[in-house]
């Protein structure tokens, strides 16, 4: 996906720290924009498509998976109190949808839309 963005000539920044959020970082970051963008592994967010959890210490890890999403909803929730726009993709995400769904999200910073919060590039 990075590939993709550098592409179109798109400059980003990778594993940028939360702003007020020590040991969270954005995967990635268009700075000026305030567009952040978290591409989420299916097993360790819990994806619903492929969310399959391992038999051995079921519910340690059922908590564990719904705590890593309430953090998720965490981060976002703070990004977008200070005006960014999230965007979150599925490591499964069709790599040209998901570049569009970008590309969107930083058109919409552009033209002064209201933030966005996306869970899918498929939504």
């Amino acid at each position: 996906m990075r590939r993709l963005l550098h592409a179109r000539g798109l400059r980003y920044r990778v594993c940028y720290p939360v702003p007020e959020m020590p040991r969270r970082t954005i995967d990635i970051a268009f700075t000026r924009a305030k567009v952040a963008v978290f591409i989420d592994g299916c097993f360790w967010h819990g994806c619903p498509a492929h969310k399959e959890l391992p038999k051995a210490n079921h519910d340690w890890w059922a908590a564990k998976i719904e705590q890593n999403r309430s953090r998720d909803a965490g981060t976002t929730a703070h990004l977008m109190a200070r005006d960014w726009i999230v965007v979150r993709l599925w490591e499964h995400d069709d790599p040209v949808k998901a570049i569009s769904t970008i590309v969107t999200a930083l058109a919409a910073r552009e033209e002064g839309q209201p933030d966005l919060a996306r869970r899918s590039a498929d939504s």
